[in-house]
């Protein structure tokens, strides 16, 4: 859903005016509510594709919580990357939406940050 027409940025910049409206009691600048509209959807990106990627390790990984390989971290940033590059591929045939090599290249930093996330809680609570 969130590479249809639905959560294009012509549709997701309604919403967000609207909650900033609501918050701050006055609408935003245009310069500044376009950056802030730009940030938070690259948010999305980076969170959405982060989930995914520990996600994918977890699946990897099997049952066991204690053990790491650096080749299922691997393996879970790639196919993360992969799902990336076809969201932005199908998104060539949405008329609203448009793709983008960077919107990968976040994908792809969303993951390898949930990896570096996940390894870093592996080694305080597991100790290997």
């Amino acid at each position: 859903m969130a590479s249809t027409d639905v959560l294009s940025s012509a549709h997701t910049g309604p919403w967000l005016a609207e909650v900033l409206q609501r918050l701050l009691g006055h609408p935003l600048p245009r310069p500044q509510f376009g950056e802030l509209h730009f940030l938070v959807r690259k948010a999305g990106h980076l969170t959405e594709y982060g989930i995914l990627g520990a996600l994918l390790f977890r699946a990897l990984r099997g049952d066991d919580a204690r053990r790491w390989r650096w080749t299922w971290a691997a393996a879970a940033i790639l196919i993360a990357a992969c799902a990336g590059a076809l969201d932005e591929f199908h998104q060539t045939f949405v008329p609203s939406r448009g793709p983008s090599p960077w919107d990968v290249l976040i994908d792809t930093a969303g993951a390898a940050l949930a990896m570096g996330i996940v390894r870093a809680a592996q080694v305080l609570f597991f100790r290997s």
